[in-house]
């Protein structure tokens, strides 16, 4: 049904978090897979790591995902700050579209409270009115969380979502970034359905 698919990632790591097994799955079934990452979140690289790590890390992350290297993009909105940045955000979506054409995207959850993901999520509604969208679920920001469509996935598509994490060597504190965690949500997600494993969205825009 879907095989031009966009990833809208407001910081290097959320696509990965909220959609890398799925980005497995696609890119393993020959589909065209695109991420996009809006800040490379200079400001939470911690001291001793170049201020560009991240960088470095989510086009490794990406590979190691299966994309290919003209199809990983970032740009650089500084962490915090997209509210100050609304219409340029639009603006390089829309640019994404009229080039990519893609016929799913993905955001994050409107029910994500970090505020550079609200951004990206309503401008991406905006941009694509006309194209499928699902909202990726990133726990420790949703207050709540409709698990309304699911992707099964197998044990080498969760697999390879922990391996593309584990390329942010910057990020390794961070608690959602534990492998034990990644694991479970994902079997939480396939039991919903009697699945092995899945990852699950909200519907946010589906057209058939």
């Amino acid at each position: 049904m879907f095989n031009r698919i966009l990833i809208l990632a407001p910081h290097t790591d959320d696509g990965e978090l909220g959609c890398g097994g799925t980005i497995a799955k696609f890119v393993d079934e020959g589909k065209e897979v695109h991420c996009v990452a809006f800040s490379i979140a200079e400001d939470s690289v911690p001291a001793g790591f170049p201020k560009d790590a991240l960088l470095t890390e989510f086009s490794n992350a990406m590979k190691t995902l299966g994309l290919k290297e003209q199809n990983i993009r970032t740009f650089r909105y500084r962490v915090r700050h997209f509210t100050s940045f609304r219409q340029d955000i639009l603006e390089d979506i829309v640019k994404l579209r009229n080039e990519i054409n893609p016929d799913l995207v993905f955001v994050p959850s409107p029910n994500d409270i970090h505020q550079d993901h609200q951004v990206i999520t309503a401008e991406g509604l905006r941009a694509f009115k006309k194209i499928s969208i699902l909202g990726y679920e990133l726990p420790w920001n949703n207050i709540i969380f409709e698990t309304r469509s699911f992707v099964k996935l197998n044990k080498t598509h969760i697999a390879k979502k922990i391996a593309a994490l584990q390329c942010y060597k910057t990020q390794q504190h961070r608690s959602y970034l534990n492998e034990q965690f990644i694991w479970g949500l994902a079997k939480t997600r396939g039991t919903q359905f009697e699945s092995d494993y899945a990852e699950s969205f909200e519907i946010l825009r589906i057209l058939i």
